[in-house]
């Protein structure tokens, strides 16, 4: 019996094979028509508009800082100094109050904001998706904020004539405080404003983290007879240790560069009180127009958070598994 479709005198256990061998042949063909490295050409096409900007806006002028570095710069001229401007660097005293400022700023500022996502991912952990992607949408909003436009908000918080923070304390009977204004609570009143506003990035993560956990592992240690705050230090702590130790790292980084708040809010008054080094290298570039000695400043910076970096890694790296 001949199969439908199947030329005549052609049985349908041959019409297979032969279907088969044309259905080879046809994706030979397709194949053979492909230009040779076609796929790797558009994948370089998609590739290069961003690896173009990087080279552009990041590879470029960390080039150029580094000759910078070891050069007087003028109008007209560049001069080779050799370690000159590192030496400046080391001798200037308002360069070493500007990183005593940012280093109490990034150790209470990365400890609390990250404190604070840790409590909040860990509240929101029972809760259901619908509540969990409520807030934590609420939570993630600053990050996509402007930094100006959240320093111009607080700057008015922190008003001392019709400032909302001195309208609450007054409440209580306390006198109106100048926060921006006063050299003992100028850096206190940044760091305040960025554990409120930062976390948000951290807090989503977290909850990722959180989520991986089997909740197998709650069931176990309340059956052994563990509470809450054991089962948080003994199980939870170790099996979210990559994500912590990740935003340890990159907090620290970021916190370490803090400009926009106190460009805004305090211009790095008063007496120097919120001076970070961050600032103080734009002073030099932009104000005073001394490129080499700002150019080492931020090589410094950045060596200091490298080494940073590098300790955060071994303290808190060990036992890790990604």
């Amino acid at each position: 019996m001949s199969t439908v479709g199947a030329p005549a005198g052609v049985t349908g256990g041959e019409a297979r094979p032969r279907a088969e061998a044309r259905g080879r042949a046809e994706g030979r063909g397709g194949r053979r028509g492909r230009a040779p490295g076609q796929g790797g050409l558009w994948g370089v096409v998609f590739v290069a508009p961003q690896t173009l900007l990087f080279v552009a806006f990041f590879l470029v002028p960390v080039v150029i800082a580094f000759a910078l570095a070891f050069m007087e710069v003028r109008p007209t001229r560049m001069t080779w100094v050799g370690l000159a401007n590192f030496r400046r660097v080391l001798d200037d005293p308002l360069f070493g109050r500007a990183l005593v400022n940012t280093s109490v700023f990034t150790a209470v500022v990365v400890v609390f904001w990250l404190g604070k996502a840790l409590l909040i991912a860990y509240l929101l952990d029972p809760m259901s998706s619908a509540l969990q992607t409520f807030f934590k949408s609420a939570f993630y909003l600053p990050a996509v904020t402007s930094s100006v436009i959240i320093s111009l908000i607080w700057l008015w918080i922190f008003n001392p004539t019709f400032g909302l923070l001195n309208a609450f304390v007054g409440l209580f009977g306390v006198e109106p405080v100048a926060w921006l204004g006063n050299t003992r609570t100028a850096l206190p009143a940044l760091m305040a404003m960025q554990v409120v506003m930062g976390g948000g990035s951290s807090i989503v993560l977290l909850s990722a983290a959180l989520a991986r956990i089997p909740r197998d592992l709650y069931e176990v240690a309340l059956i052994d007879g563990a509470r809450r705050p054991t089962i948080f230090a003994k199980v939870v702590l170790p099996l979210i240790r990559p994500t912590l130790l990740y935003l340890v790292v990159t907090g620290t980084i970021n916190t370490f560069q803090v400009f926009e708040s106190v460009y805004v809010m305090t211009q790095g008054g008063p007496q120097f009180a919120t001076t970070t080094v961050v600032y103080r290298i734009y002073q030099e570039a932009f104000q005073r127009f001394n490129l080499g000695l700002a150019s080492a400043q931020a090589i410094v910076l950045f060596l200091i958070t490298l080494v940073l970096a590098a300790v955060q890694f071994r303290l808190l790296g060990q036992n890790v598994e990604y």
